[in-house]
């Protein structure tokens, strides 16, 4: 099924006559924004000498030949000619002082984001202007026009294309994406930063590609030159310009088209984008649908064991198609394994569900006993009232005496038998972070010698990321506990629950730590340390590493049942657990040669702790930067 959100796409002009006339045709072909310059090509100012110097008259057209309403649809693109950084020194003082005057202008019309393009690297003078700007308040936006791929580059790949595999005389090829990661570090990685990024007739490769797309990029440019005829002669992209534009339509980025109309109406491209953007497949899978408007939002870790739940995140997560399916059928199989079809009406299987929250693990257990035609007792174990009520009325009304509701702390619990069978939901989205081992451990005296866990083990993974935005909400986070007087490194010690969507996956992801339920050692120790290794494949930016976790709940010679939501292997439409993210204070380029750095997410509630050690080390070529990782989990009291 397609996607019903519409495109949100601008319109480039190079040079404006009439302003009210240009957005009124904008409106009718149906774009919803235009893009034009501040200062129109005949007011060159000379601010040093020149003629011009002293020039009578407005140096652009006044305020009023628009209302309000439509500056704040327009995107002002600074003049071309402006070279802050330029060596000539006359050059390079009327360039600040016309960037100075354009972007004071801007901030005066209420524009919702001003665009120039970044032509190299070491632009430090214009990076100093915009930070200041932007540390002094500015309304507006800063987009950063970059190509895709420069034009240096795809000028050589074109001569370097008759060179022999074995010439060791390989052009070096200027990558833009470094352009912007200096710039970007310059500006401290600021929020108000983003990124217009224009497509190219050469597409980069998929490593470079998904590195853009864990930048904050707020418009793609498609020149109207990468468009083609149809048999019918309207415009259309070859396929893998096509590929290219499904891929960053994920992220929701607005779209401008830019250059020459070719094809009678310039509403040809802005229907055909339209149309591509349609195209997403959103809705086919439960995850998406469900993580709709919780792209990349920052959640605190549920705290069942300290907090009581409340009764509307008991319903959503109850409303999972496939997690208590599992669940189910893990019971089922452990049902017909243990007892066997002759003594099914004589033998009956006491099972203990810790945790049972609403409900829905009992219901699991009693459908699971009727399909498999045996017999249980249930006791459903929970230490939130709240929820108890709604067990008790369960019990009265369909459970009657198949299932015992017992209200008091798992690990307080003296049961008066033994359990065959123990079954809980405790898992965090990286598995032990919600202290699932040491609650399970705790509970597995309720056991039987013979007795079996339900999960029987639980893995974490965990793999370097990329992602500006994210950084970036941790530090708004850390400027609000500032305010209120918390420790400045706070937000960077605790992990959070986050659907990733804008980020870049440096390496492959790896395992971590495996717990195995019950635990039958004479000494039950949780804690737990790895080092590991990840191959970075491009240069990038360290910003933390993103968990994962996946699960066996029952296992045995012809079945496995498990749940997952580690990338590669993720459950199909099971939404239950977001990935869980541990950012890093200070980010890290893998173009260095050596860091190492200390860093600690402390969970206090739980009083479990994850001590992250990253160290950076790079081959001796500098081709393939390697990234290391210590990870060390402490046991909670």
């Amino acid at each position: 099924m397609m996607s019903s959100r519409k495109l949100s796409c601008g319109m480039d002009l190079c040079s404006v006559a009439d302003m009210r006339k240009s957005l009124q045709y904008a409106s009718d072909t149906g774009f919803d924004f235009v893009c034009l310059p501040i200062v129109h090509p005949r007011f060159k100012r000379e601010f040093i000498k020149g003629k011009a110097k002293n020039r009578d008259g407005a140096f652009t057209r006044s305020e009023l030949v628009l209302v309000s309403t439509d500056w704040v649809m327009t995107v002002g693109k600074l003049s071309p000619y402006i070279d802050v950084d330029c060596g000539h020194e006359v050059t390079r003082k009327l360039s600040v002082e016309a960037l100075n005057q354009e972007l004071q202008y801007a901030h005066h019309l209420g524009m919702p984001a001003v665009m120039l393009t970044l032509r190299g690297g070491q632009q430090v003078n214009l990076a100093r202007i915009l930070h200041n700007k932007i540390q002094a308040g500015c309304i507006y936006q800063i987009w950063l026009h970059l190509r895709m791929e420069s034009t240096a580059s795809s000028v050589q790949q074109y001569y370097s294309s008759g060179v022999s595999e074995d010439s060791s005389a390989a052009p070096f090829r200027e990558d833009t994406w470094e352009w912007w990661n200096e710039f970007r570090g310059l500006c401290n990685f600021d929020k108000k930063l983003a990124l217009a990024l224009e497509l190219t007739p050469d597409i980069p490769s998929k490593e470079e590609v998904d590195r853009w797309l864990g930048e904050p990029i707020k418009c793609l440019i498609v020149p109207t030159s990468l468009f083609v005829a149809n048999k019918k002669n309207f415009p259309v992209l070859l396929k893998p310009h096509q590929s290219l534009l499904r891929s960053f339509a994920s992220l929701d980025v607005q779209v401008v088209v830019k250059g020459a109309v070719h094809y009678n109406n310039v509403m040809y491209y802005q229907q055909y984008l339209d149309h591509i953007w349609q195209q997403r497949d959103t809705t086919g899978d439960p995850l998406l649908s469900f993580a709709r408007g919780y792209e990349d939002f920052l959640q605190c870790p549920l705290q069942p064991l300290s907090d009581n739940l409340e009764t509307h995140t008991y319903e959503v997560f109850e409303k999972d198609p496939v997690k208590y399916n599992e669940y189910e059928r893990a019971i089922y199989c452990a049902l017909v394994d243990r007892i066997p079809y002759a003594e099914k009406d004589e033998k009956e299987f006491t099972v203990m569900v810790v945790g049972a929250g609403r409900g829905p693990l009992v219901r699991a257990a009693i459908s699971a006993a009727y399909k498999a035609e045996r017999r249980i007792k249930v006791y459903a174990v929970e230490k939130n009232p709240n929820a108890v009520v709604s067990l008790q009325a369960q019990k009265e009304e369909l459970w009657k005496d198949k299932v015992t509701v017992v209200s008091c702390d798992m690990r307080e619990f003296d049961p008066p038998e033994k359990a065959d069978i123990l079954i809980s939901e405790l898992l965090g989205s990286f598995g032990d972070n919600e202290l699932s081992p040491e609650c399970l451990d705790g509970a597995q005296k309720f056991l039987k010698d013979d007795g079996i866990s339900i999960p029987m083990s639980y893995t974490s993974y965990l793999c370097p990321i990329q992602s500006s935005k994210l950084y970036n909400e941790v530090r708004l986070s850390r400027e609000k506990d500032d305010r209120e007087r918390k420790c400045p490194v706070h937000p960077f010690e605790m992990p959070y629950v986050v659907y990733l969507q804008n980020k870049y996956q440096l390496a492959e992801t790896q395992k971590l730590f495996t717990f195995t339920h019950p635990n039958r050692d004479e000494i039950i120790d949780n804690s737990r340390y790895k080092c590991l290794s990840f191959k970075v494949s491009q240069k990038s930016i360290l910003h933390g590493f993103s968990g994962f976790f996946d699960t066996i709940l029952y296992q045995n010679t012809n079945v496995c049942v498990s749940l997952s939501i580690c990338p590669a292997t993720h459950t199909e439409g099971m939404f239950s657990w977001f990935p869980i993210l541990f950012p890093i204070r200070v980010s890290i380029h893998t173009a260095l040669s050596w860091l190492k750095l200390k860093y600690q997410i402390l969970d206090q509630k739980y009083n479990c702790l994850h001590k992250i050690q990253p160290l950076l080390l790079e081959t001796s070529d500098g081709s393939v930067p390697v990234l290391g990782s210590q990870f060390r989990r402490f046991s909670a009291n």
